[in-house]
């Protein structure tokens, strides 16, 4: 069978593809996959924050219309970069086994705990979700936004002098790139909804590329993602407040972790659950947390 499987250029987003597309031809030793590289909006505008110029979208619209036009077969995002809600006639395939869901700091002063970085401290990211958590922690740090792919990010930041700039694990564990620093944990910094999920989008109803993907779906990490875009929908945020999102599993338990601010104000809040009820308990922990925040005097 023949697979034409589309990703953005960088150098992340083809690892993960060509990561993809080696462990299906692992399970299926004749597929031929051709991998087509299509430059989103994101890709493109670089120079001003994405919560100024759209929304998650930004990274997936033209991949999504190359589906649309039989262009490619699938599509592999960072499920992080994806709307909360799947376009018609477009469906996720099924969910490969997750990656470091959590963020690093990575430090050009061989600091290795956040309590060890000097007060007024330059600190580079360029998420709202990341600022917000880390002034929470550390109000004296200053931040400056920064955009790019993960190696731009890591040069431009170490180039104009600042202490350390914050980046997701899963993409440096992907990378392979080594660095001094220190991961933080997640109930200090919760991670983006689905960071570190890879998303494999295909036309709904076709039959062959879904029962072709089958053989890389990790169920937990489903649980996850059903739960986490969930938190997503509800709390309806976008790229434009600080917002984030973890369903940890517990066997057939989990507990469901949000952060949410709003207006300057800020909150997260936990939730417990089984099986089969991370939909729900994340919906209810979405509309909860947003209340909270919204509604305050």
């Amino acid at each position: 069978m023949k697979l034409s499987v589309g990703s953005r250029g960088s150098k992340l987003a083809l690892t993960q593809t060509k990561m993809v597309i080696a462990a299906l031809k692992e399970k299926h030793p004749d597929l031929e996959a051709e991998l087509k590289i299509i430059q989103t909006k994101g890709d493109v505008i670089l120079d001003k924050p994405l919560s100024e110029i759209g929304d998650k979208g930004l990274f997936v619209k033209e991949i999504e219309e190359a589906l649309y036009r039989n262009e490619i077969d699938l599509a592999v995002h960072s499920l992080k970069d994806m709307p909360a809600e799947e376009p018609p006639g477009l469906i996720m395939a099924v969910t490969p086994k997750r990656a470091a869901p959590g963020d690093v700091f990575i430090s050009f002063q061989g600091v290795k705990s956040l309590g060890d970085l000097p007060p007024g401290a330059v600190v580079a990211t360029g998420s709202l979700r990341r600022e917000s958590q880390l002034l929470a922690l550390r109000p004296d740090v200053k931040t400056v936004g920064i955009r790019g792919n993960v190696e731009t990010r890591i040069c431009k930041a170490k180039e104009a002098g600042y202490d350390g700039v914050i980046l997701a694990a899963a993409g440096l564990e992907r990378l392979g790139i080594v660095y001094e620093g220190f991961s933080f944990a997640i109930d200090e910094m919760l991670p983006a909804p689905a960071q570190g999920i890879l998303g494999l989008e295909v036309r709904e109803g076709d039959k062959i590329v879904m029962d072709l993907l089958r053989v890389l779906h990790d169920e937990d990490s489903h649980r996850q993602s059903v739960g986490e875009r969930t938190f997503l929908r509800h709390i309806d945020g976008g790229c434009h407040v600080p917002l984030g999102a973890y369903v940890a599993i517990e066997g057939k338990q989990f507990t469901a972790s949000g952060f949410y601010e709003w207006g300057g104000r800020s909150c997260r809040l936990s939730v417990t659950g089984v099986q089969g009820e991370e939909k729900e308990k994340c919906r209810q922990l979405a509309l909860t947390l947003k209340g909270m925040v919204e509604n305050e005097k």
